[in-house]
């Protein structure tokens, strides 16, 4: 996305250029990651108004001067910008075209609504659809990144839609990371689907090279510092690598996520004439599925170290 492009707001209908102070905010799942992410707008100034289906999770947001609101719909109500962040397509839905309770329903002409959910290509389009015949106006932008990039603002953002109102969005956008317009309304959330299947073979390589490791008798942390020095070195190394030695499961979201990720991967349908063959993604997808399959499907994507030493005999 070229950050510079100026936008002129009215022939939009927008409010005005996105400033502190002008520009609404409104906020719909606030979790690790959205909860994060929230966080830094209101840092920046903005008035933020949030949803969230247990009110007792909004607390520190509220006492950091967010207002709270009693559904999504009264959260677009209040906004000019809705934000979602939610679990799966499923959710999406729900907050969103709920003809009474949804943020669509509440949301004025000339509002936009921007979904940083994984979710589906085809339901991205939907939305966007709809909020045209509303008079508004949507944007799909799942993030990567995680926790680590939540709390320090530096997620990668995928969005897909009208490349004007993408760039109209860039004040918002910056203090959460560095957004890149990837196309018509879909095309984020494939963008964060394909980019799952990267993260889940570097995680699946992470967990193997240390389980390799550990049975060698290496010093596994001698190792993950070595290493990450050369070709092996990435970014998934540099989040989840302490955390696999540190054997820290639970901090990081749940890896159920990436189980729904890689299988909208591998799904038929959804705009495709056929299915992918995407063999790394099957095997991904039934190893994270394994985690689950364990009763560990509330763990984090580090933990997937599990599902190889049981392989091997090692552990439960």
């Amino acid at each position: 996305m070229e950050e510079e492009r100026k936008v002129d707001p009215a022939a939009f209908g927008f409010p005005g250029p996105v400033r502190p102070g002008a520009t609404r905010v409104g906020w719909i799942g606030i979790g690790v990651m959205g909860g994060a992410m929230a966080k830094h707008l209101l840092a920046a100034g903005f008035a933020v108004t949030v949803y969230a289906r247990t009110p007792g999770k909004a607390e520190s947001l509220v006492a950091a001067g967010a207002g709270l609101a009693d559904s999504p719909a009264a959260v677009a109500a209040a906004s000019d910008v809705v934000f979602t962040m939610v679990g799966n397509p499923g959710d999406v839905r729900a907050v969103v075209l709920d003809p009474t309770t949804g943020a669509l329903a509440g949301l004025r002409p000339g509002g936009v609504l921007v979904d940083c959910t994984s979710s589906s290509p085809s339901l991205a389009r939907e939305i966007a659809a709809a909020a045209s015949s509303a008079g508004c106006y949507a944007v799909d932008a799942p993030v990567s990144g995680g926790d680590v990039g939540a709390r320090d603002g530096t997620l990668a953002i995928f969005a897909g839609g009208d490349e004007a109102v993408v760039a109209w969005l860039a004040p918002l956008f910056a203090h959460l990371g560095k957004a890149t317009h990837m196309g018509a309304p879909g095309s984020g959330q494939s963008s964060k689907i394909a980019n799952q299947i990267a993260v889940a073979g570097a995680v699946v390589g992470l967990g193997e090279s240390v389980a390799f490791a550990n049975a060698a008798g290496l010093d596994a942390s001698l190792f993950l510092d070595a290493v990450s020095k050369g070709a092996a070195g990435s970014r998934i190394m540099d989040i989840f690598g302490d955390r696999v030695l540190r054997r820290e499961f639970e901090y990081g979201g749940s890896v159920r996520y990436i189980v729904k990720d890689l299988g909208m991967a591998l799904e038929v349908g959804d705009g495709q004439e056929e299915a992918n063959v995407l063999p790394g993604a099957a095997l991904y997808h039934q190893m994270f599925s394994a985690m689950v399959a364990n009763g560990d499907g509330d763990l984090s994507l580090q933990a997937l170290i599990t599902v190889v030493e049981r392989l091997n005999g090692i552990g439960k």
